[in-house]
């Protein structure tokens, strides 16, 4: 029984990282300037890549026809919190630059880093 329940949970998470991985390609292609491209690849990465990790965790679990199914889950969940933790300070690291280079071109409303260089 929980086996089901860990299979369906496990293909809903699957399906869910692929619709993410949609909408941050979409928001690449779509969105106007560096800074909103990077959140949307910061989404694309964390929802398209940790979502679907732990669901093939889950998936992995719930099977028994897998002879390394605990490996395999274990390894899944390990590189899922290193996404984690890597995909937002890679995006952090790049927006800092991008701003400090001033080699992208944008009129923000309220610049806290500019502010804070000021003083």
């Amino acid at each position: 029984m929980i086996d089901t329940i860990l299979f369906y949970v496990g293909l809903v998470l699957v399906t869910i990282g692929g619709v993410f991985d949609l909408l941050g390609a979409l928001g690449l292609l779509k969105f106007p300037n560096f800074y909103v491209r990077l959140h949307a690849a910061t989404v694309g990465a964390i929802g398209g890549a940790v979502v679907p990790l732990l669901g093939v965790s889950m998936i992995a679990l719930a099977s028994d026809f897998l002879p390394n199914k605990y490996a395999i889950a274990g390894a899944s969940f390990i590189t899922a919190l290193i996404i984690l933790i890597v995909a937002p300070t890679g995006s952090h690291a790049l927006a800092y630059a991008a701003h400090k280079s001033r080699a992208v071109e944008w009129s923000p409303v309220c610049d806290h880093l500019a502010e804070d260089e000021a003083k």
